[in-house]
């Protein structure tokens, strides 16, 4: 093949306010909207049946519950346009491909589970840049995995705890209705339950405060940061720890002084940073799992020594399936410029250099 020297012109402005969107763009909404909907409808089934007709259902927990509803619209119906799109499109049914696959399973039968707790659990990729941003993102992650595994069952109905005496110490965690585990409420295991979220706050404060303090100091994040993009989902993962450690404090120390306050407080902050989730920087926690695929799909690749070499200098580029599937996705783009998917970095720069000396030098020679 041809070394690439030019690319083509560049697309057509986008259409005036006064232009209609294309049907592309609508049945793309259209679709979105209708996951959004399914997905919200199936999540308040789940409530109602979860929390047995609603007999388990806490009135006061109402509008955490109606948050998680606006989220999994929200979630739902983000990701179908982010998949509607080619190039994530081909990365989605490439991941699903490769994370279904019986054959991949054979080969490398421990490689997922692998990648799931390094990549998804660990994310060690982000050790090789700093291992400061990797523990405080550890500290975040883990934080939050358990404010939501505690926080999204007792507001959907799904958890209760019951106490035959009324205010305890003997208590019972319900599923759906069936008793799961009996504990004491002044031993560690019941301490541990029922300070289970401020463990979760105590441990994401550290985190986001560092990300905030980066945010602030570090000159290349200060460059290219935006307030609500990526310094807001900080402050309000800030306010929800902190304003729930304060709702402890009360009423521990302060025989509930100042409860009523904080609580509208804490709730405010929760239903906006749930309802923020899908429109924001928090929305690479959906989609990362998805990205597993992807190298799962790029790890079997290796495994069968599929690698694809640079058309000029020989170098590894990458894996020939994955080389190939970007490729797709440019063709798919009518980017017009899918032959440098086969050069590696250095090559494309060179060939870059050579095609702006022949071109557009030519003038002034």
């Amino acid at each position: 093949m041809s070394e690439p020297t030019e690319v083509l012109a560049a697309a057509p402005p986008p259409p005036g306010p006064s232009e209609a969107p294309p049907p592309a763009r609508r049945s793309v909404a259209a679709r979105a909207t209708l996951a959004g909907t399914v997905v919200s409808l199936l999540l308040i089934a789940a409530i109602v049946l979860g929390s047995r007709l609603l007999r388990d259902f806490d009135s006061a927990l109402l509008p955490y519950a109606v948050a998680t509803v606006f989220l999994a619209f929200g979630v739902a119906y983000r990701y179908t346009v982010w998949v509607s799109a080619p190039g994530a499109r081909r990365l989605f049914k490439k991941g699903l491909g490769s994370f279904f696959s019986a054959a991949n399973f054979k080969k490398a039968p421990t490689a997922l589970p692998k990648m799931i707790a390094t990549y998804l659990g660990f994310q060690k990729f982000l050790g090789a840049r700093s291992r400061a941003r990797w523990a405080a993102h550890q500290l975040i992650f883990w934080g939050c995995l358990l404010a939501a595994a505690i926080t999204f069952p007792l507001t959907w109905g799904w958890f209760t705890f019951t106490s035959d005496s009324g205010s305890g110490p003997g208590y019972e965690m319900r599923i759906w209705g069936f008793k799961v585990l009996g504990f004491n409420a002044l031993d560690a295991l019941g301490w541990l339950m029922f300070h289970g979220l401020d463990i979760a706050a105590v441990l994401v404060i550290p985190g986001a405060s560092y990300f905030l303090w980066r945010r602030m100091k570090d000159r290349g994040a200060i460059t290219g940061q935006r307030f609500a993009y990526d310094l807001l989902p900080l402050i309000c993962l800030i306010v929800i720890s902190v304003t729930g450690l304060l709702l402890t404090f009360s009423s521990i120390f302060l025989h509930g002084g100042g409860y009523e306050f904080l609580a509208i407080l804490h709730m405010v902050s929760v239903v906006f940073t749930l309802i923020y989730i899908p429109f924001g920087k928090f929305f690479h926690i959906v989609q990362r799992p998805a990205a597993v695929g992807m190298q799962l799909f790029k790890y079997t690749a290796r495994q069968d020594e599929q690698v694809f070499h640079c058309k000029r200098c020989g170098e590894p580029v990458d894996t020939a399936p994955y080389v190939e599937n970007l490729r797709g996705t440019m063709k798919d783009l009518d980017l017009g410029f899918d032959a440098w998917a086969e050069y590696c970095p250095r090559c494309k720069r060179v060939l870059r250099g050579t095609a702006y000396l022949a071109h557009v030098k030519k003038g002034f020679k």
